[in-house]
């Protein structure tokens, strides 16, 4: 079954096109890794996907349901979550203050400032969960702006899981992190379950050709090469493109 179908995506700006007819899917429980040089379109793709922009042409199907014109809540509600390159936590607020209200938000009792006893219940049980398992259980009650920059990454990936995201995007989840914890992540992602379809750019080759399964490589906004994560290591398209080869990006 495929999670999510992108067909003949475009995006401009200025009559400058970021992303240029991509096409791809990918099936559910699969981990795409989407790789390309600065100024390839990944964040701009992100973008689209998650509805922060709208495509200047093509479609986008969540599950067979055509999501192109839903704004971002929509699509949250609909089981896609995104991460992003910098940190989005209330910085003020405790570790499990902030998942809480990523695990309120996604409920149909969102609204509410006092939710039902068994839906508070529920949602306790799953942030506490959510903690155990990010390895974040210790710095349960510390406010986020006295957690290191790793364990805030950690926060703000397991913050997209309690969401129980049906596809998840990934937007460069080891950035700025030390080696160990860029592990961390790698594991946290290997762990992800087959329940959740995950995309995932990121400029660590180490870290996403150890999660994925296939990869996917842009450049100039558009699909220049995809296969399996052996396939595409070997691909001398991808080092054309990382080392400036390409006879575009040197005419």
């Amino acid at each position: 079954m495929e999670a999510l179908r992108v067909e003949r995506l475009s995006r401009s700006f200025d009559g400058v096109r970021a992303l240029d007819d991509v096409s791809f899917s990918v099936r559910a429980g699969e981990r795409l890794g989407i790789i390309g040089p600065n100024g390839a379109g990944k964040s701009t793709l992100f973008n689209v996907l998650s509805g922060v922009l709208p495509p200047t042409s093509g479609k986008i199907s969540l599950y067979t349901r055509d999501i192109t014109d839903l704004p971002v809540h929509r699509r949250a509600r609909l089981g896609l979550a995104r991460s992003f390159q910098t940190v989005n936590l209330f910085p003020s607020l405790t570790a499990f203050e902030n998942l809480f209200l990523a695990a309120q938000g996604s409920r149909p009792s969102r609204y509410r400032l006092f939710p039902p006893l068994d839906a508070r219940r529920d949602i306790v049980s799953r942030v506490e969960q959510a903690l155990v398992g990010g390895g974040l259980w210790a710095k349960r009650s510390e406010p986020v702006d006295q957690l290191s920059h790793g364990e805030q990454r950690k926060l703000e990936f397991v913050m997209s899981l309690v969401m129980a995201p049906k596809v998840l995007l990934l937007d460069e989840p080891g950035a700025g992190l030390a080696a160990g914890e860029r592990v961390e992540i790698a594991d946290m992602i290997g762990g992800l379950g087959a329940a959740v379809t995950a995309l995932i750019v990121e400029h660590d080759m180490d870290l996403l050709f150890r999660v994925a399964d296939r990869v996917l490589l842009l450049h100039y906004g558009e699909v220049i090469a995809q296969g399996s994560a052996n396939e595409m290591r070997d691909d001398p398209r991808v080092n054309e493109v990382y080392l400036g080869t390409d006879a575009r990006a040197n005419p």
